[in-house]
């Protein structure tokens, strides 16, 4: 098997959505299927032995749920990225994934391109949010902002300019450098510099965090 195939784990408990993500794994060339688990802590346990790239991980899970699953696969320090693959779409639920290490959130209702370009995303630590996740949650952060008399946040206390906030706003609807460059009318470079500088000022490590914490914090 080769070296440089993204090396995956399945944690889910139906069995025919199971089946229906493995055979879409097994068929692509350069995914390799590691193993799979029909429960949390089996979860747990075979990512801990079998160290993969990428768990693809539902929430509602037996004996331990898939958000307490992925906070011990991340407390024990597996290098593994955790990507949330669930019909889950509540932002208490999409939130709790992410605070506890989550590295993307997609739907099950999402085709085959974009799970694969998912898998991509997180293999690479790049981080993935799932469109229609990031309008549930901006949803939800509006109505809390409705029932709060929160000042403090905004832009102005990570020093974003006009210019990243833009490219931040994009970030959060899923768009990839490439199709941000183009929508800018700006060079590739110059936003990966932009994307660079924004996660810089917010201290995080990827998109998905940054998406996160603009929805959170109404930076978009």
């Amino acid at each position: 098997m080769s070296e440089d195939k993204i090396k995956i784990l399945i944690v889910e408990d139906h069995m025919v959505a199971r089946m229906g993500i493995a055979i879409i794994v097994e068929n692509t060339p350069n995914f390799e299927l590691l193993g799979q688990a029909c429960d949390g802590q089996e979860g747990v346990n075979l990512a801990l032995k079998l160290k993969p790239d990428v768990i693809l991980m539902d929430i509602g899970l037996p004996k331990i749920d898939g958000i307490e699953a992925t906070r011990k696969i991340k407390d024990s320090g597996l290098n593994s990225s955790v990507l949330m693959f669930t019909s889950r779409d509540s932002s208490e639920d999409i939130f709790a994934a992410l605070r506890a290490g989550a590295d993307g959130y997609i739907m099950k209702g999402s085709d085959e391109k974009t799970l694969k370009n998912a898998i991509e995303a997180v293999n690479q630590k790049a981080g993935w949010l799932d469109p229609q996740i990031a309008r549930i949650v901006l949803t939800g952060i509006n109505e809390q902002k409705e029932n709060t008399t929160d000042k403090a946040k905004g832009p102005n206390k990570y020093g974003l300019t006009k210019k990243e906030l833009e490219v931040l706003a994009l970030i959060v609807e899923g768009l990839s450098n490439n199709e941000i460059a183009q929508k800018l009318v700006v060079s590739l470079s110059t936003t990966k510099a932009h994307v660079h500088s924004i996660l810089q000022k917010l201290y995080l490590p990827d998109r998905t965090k940054a998406a996160v914490t603009a929805l959170k914090e109404g930076l978009v």
